[in-house]
C-alpha cells in the first residue's frame, strides 16, 4: 500500500519583503535537490507532487520504500498515530534543504477526541467551556486593598510595575501600536472598563480601544462573566499599563454565528495566508461569508488588516487537536510576519503539562481527562511565536521578593512539542535543562527527545489579578494574564527604539535566548506545573519548561534593545 509523505522544504529567506509569500519560499536548489534524491531512491517523478506554495514536496511510496530512503524502520502500529519512527536519516546534502519529514516523528492523524467540549473546531476559541480563558477564585470582591502592600493577595498595575521596574511614558505613540485579539463571542463592556479606570487608572475613564473587525467581528450584548472576563482582563491591564497616551487596537475576530480562528485572523493581517498551501480548512476555520441567520455576509477578511507591531494573545489550542501540517501551516505564517517586525505573544495555558480543559493523551492518541500522556499547547509549540508562562507573589511575600511559579487556581503550561524541532536558538538552554535537571518520568509519557521544541519562553505575574467585570470587581488567575503585560512592555521597548529612528524588535526569542540577554530576567526557580496525575516540571536555574527564562527586568531589557541596531 502506498501513503502520501510530505517533506517540507528550508525556506529560503533573506529579509523583510513586501510580498511574504515569495520571501518564504524555498529556492529552487531546495527543490531539485530534494527531488533528484526521490528520484534517485526509485520515487517515480508522477508520485512526486510540489504543493502550490512550494513549500512541500509530497511523494507516495510504500512502507519497504520509505523505510529505504529514510534507512530507519517505520512502525505502523494499529493506532490512529498510524506509521511513526523515533527517529530518520536524510544524506547530509538535503540538511540544509529540508526542515522535516511527516509523517516520521511527528503525528499526522488528527486526533479524537472523548471527553465532551474537546471536540469544538478552532473556530469555537472564543465559547465558554471550552478550556480557554482566565480563571477566577469565586465571587466578588468587597474591597480593592492598598495597591502594594498587598499584592500576594490582589495584583493591580501598581504591582507589576514594581515587581519588574516597568515605569516608562511613551514618547512616540502615534508612531506605534499594540494589538489585543478577542474571538467570538468575548467581547468587553465599556461600563467595565469605566470601573476599573475609576479605581484603578483615572485617567482611563470613557477610554475604549479601537476595534477593527475581522469577518464580522463585533460584541455582544451578553453580559456575563463567560462572555466577558477574557476580553475586560485583556483590556483594562495593557491600556493601563501602555497609559492612557498609547492607543490599543483590539481585533474582534469572528461573527456571533460562526467565530473565528487563529486562521481567519492571520487570513486579516496577510491576504496571501487565504490561499497559502491551499487556505483555510472549512472544518477547523470559520467560513466567510456566513449565509446561516445572522451570519456575517460581507467579504472574507483577507489582507483587510495592518498588523500591530506586537500581538498579544491569551487563547491556545491543544496541538493534538490539529493535524501536524494544519499546525506548520500556520506557524509558518508566524514566521513570514515576525521578519516583517511583528512580535506575536501566546499565554502557554492553565493546565500545567496537560492540555486544554485539563485533558492529556492515551497512548492510542485520543485526549483524555483520564489520560496520563503529556498534552502541549499550541501554537505556543510554534518556534515563530514568544510563549507566556505565570508566575505569583507568594502568600505573605511582597514586591521585592522572587515570585515562583503560578500554582493558585492555575499551572503555568509548559513541556515539549510533539510536532516541532528543537531551534537553534533553544537548543543550548533545553539541553541544560535536560542535562542538570532531568525530569524522572518514563520516555512514552512526554517529548524526551531533547530534540523538539520547548515552551514557554518567558512568563510574568498570572495570580490574583483585580478585574472589573459585569459591574463588580474579581481576582483573575492565568496566563491570559500575564501574556498581555508581557505585551505592554515589549510595545513600550518599541516605542523607545521608535523614538530614536529604529525598527519595532519583532520576533525576539533569538536575542531573549542570547547570551547578551542572560541577565535580563529573573530567574524563577521555585514551583513545578502539575498535569495528567504528575506533579510536572520542576523549574530550575536558566530556562526551564514551567516558567522559561524568567519574569522580565523592564529597565535591562529596555537598555538592552535600545543598544541594538
Amino acid at each position: 500500500m502506498m501513503s502520501p509523505i510530505l517533506t517540507r522544504l528550508t525556506t529560503a529567506s533573506t529579509g523583510p519583503a513586501a510580498d511574504v509569500a515569495s520571501t518564504f519560499a524555498p529556492s529552487r536548489t531546495s527543490v531539485n535537490a530534494v527531488r533528484r534524491w526521490l528520484l534517485d531512491s526509485g520515487i517515480e517523478d508522477h508520485r512526486i507532487k510540489l504543493s502550490p506554495s512550494g513549500g512541500w514536496l509530497e511523494f507516495k511510496a510504500t512502507t519497504r520504500e520509505a523505510e529505504e530512503s529514510f534507512t530507519h524502520e517505520l512502525q505502523c502500529v494499529r493506532t490512529r498515530l498510524g506509521c511513526r519512527t523515533h527517529r530518520y536519516h536524510l544524506p547530509e546534502h538535503l540538511v540544509p534543504h529540508v526542515d522535516f519529514v511527516t509523517p516520521t516523528v511527528h503525528f499526522d492523524a488528527k486526533l479524537s477526541k472523548r471527553s465532551g467540549g474537546d471536540g469544538q473546531p478552532s473556530r469555537s476559541l472564543g465559547q465558554p467551556g471550552n478550556g480557554n480563558g482566565p480563571k477566577t477564585s469565586g465571587g466578588p470582591l468587597s474591597e480593592i486593598l492598598d495597591p502594594l502592600e498587598h499584592c500576594d493577595r490582589q495584583i493591580t498595575p501598581a504591582c507589576l510595575r514594581a515587581l519588574y521596574g516597568f515605569v516608562y511614558q511613551p514618547k512616540v505613540p502615534e508612531k506605534n501600536s499594540y494589538g489585543i485579539v478577542e474571538y467570538a463571542p468575548q467581547s468587553y463592556r465599556q461600563a467595565d472598563l469605566n470601573l476599573f479606570a475609576s479605581k484603578v487608572s483615572p485617567d482611563l475613564y470613557d477610554v475604549s480601544p479601537k476595534m477593527i473587525a475581522v469577518d464580522g467581528g463585533s460584541l455582544s450584548s451578553q453580559a456575563s462573566i463567560g462572555i466577558n472576563l477574557e476580553s475586560s482582563l485583556d483590556l483594562e491591564y495593557a491600556m493601563s499599563l501602555v497609559t492612557k497616551a498609547q492607543n490599543v487596537t483590539l481585533y474582534q475576530v469572528g461573527d456571533l454565528v460562526g467565530g473565528g480562528s487563529f486562521n481567519n485572523f492571520l487570513d486579516a493581517l496577510d491576504g496571501h495566508y487565504c490561499t497559502f498551501e491551499g487556505g483555510d480548512d472549512p472544518k477547523e476555520d470559520g467560513v466567510y461569508p456566513d449565509k446561516r441567520p445572522g451570519g456575517y455576509t460581507g467579504p472574507k477578511s483577507c489582507g483587510t488588516v495592518k498588523p500591530a507591531n506586537v500581538i498579544s494573545t491569551s487563547y491556545g489550542d491543544n496541538e493534538a487537536h490539529l493535524t501536524r501540517v494544519y499546525a506548520s501551516r500556520q506557524c509558518a505564517e508566524y514566521g513570514k510576519l515576525g521578519l516583517m517586525g511583528v512580535t506575536f505573544l501566546f499565554s502557554s495555558g492553565d493546565t500545567g503539562v496537560a492540555g486544554n480543559g485539563n485533558r492529556c493523551l492515551d497512548p492510542n492518541g485520543f485526549q483524555s481527562v483520564f489520560a496520563d500522556i503529556f498534552n502541549p499547547t499550541f501554537p505556543s509549540t510554534c518556534p515563530y511565536v514568544t510563549s507566556v508562562g505565570a508566575t505569583q507573589i507568594d502568600p505573605g511575600k511582597t514586591v521585592l521578593d522572587p515570585e515562583s511559579a503560578c500554582e493558585q487556581v492555575i499551572f503555568s503550561g509548559g513541556g515539549f512539542s510533539n510536532y516541532f524541532g528543537l531551534p537553534d536558538y533553544q537548543k543550548d538552554a533545553v539541553t541544560s535543562y535536560l542535562k542538570n535537571t532531568p525530569p524522572s518520568y518514563p520516555g512514552n509519557i512526554w517529548n524526551s527527545t531533547g530534540k523538539s521544541r520547548a515552551y514557554p519562553d518567558i512568563s510574568a505575574n498570572g495570580a490574583n489579578y483585580v478585574v472589573a467585570v459585569d459591574d463588580h470587581f474579581t481576582l483573575t488567575f492565568g496566563t491570559s494574564a500575564s501574556t498581555p503585560v508581557v505585551g505592554a512592555m515589549l510595545t513600550m521597548v518599541n516605542d523607545a527604539r521608535i523614538a530614536l529612528g529604529k525598527r519595532p524588535v519583532g520576533f525576539i526569542n533569538h536575542l531573549i535566548y542570547s547570551a547578551n540577554f542572560s541577565d535580563a530576567f529573573n530567574d524563577i526557580t521555585a514551583g513545578t506545573n502539575p498535569g495528567c496525575g504528575t506533579p510536572g516540571f520542576n523549574t530550575s536555574r536558566g530556562w526551564d519548561p514551567v516558567t522559561g527564562l524568567g519574569t522580565p527586568n523592564f529597565p535591562k531589557l529596555l537598555s538592552k534593545w535600545i543598544a541594538l541596531p
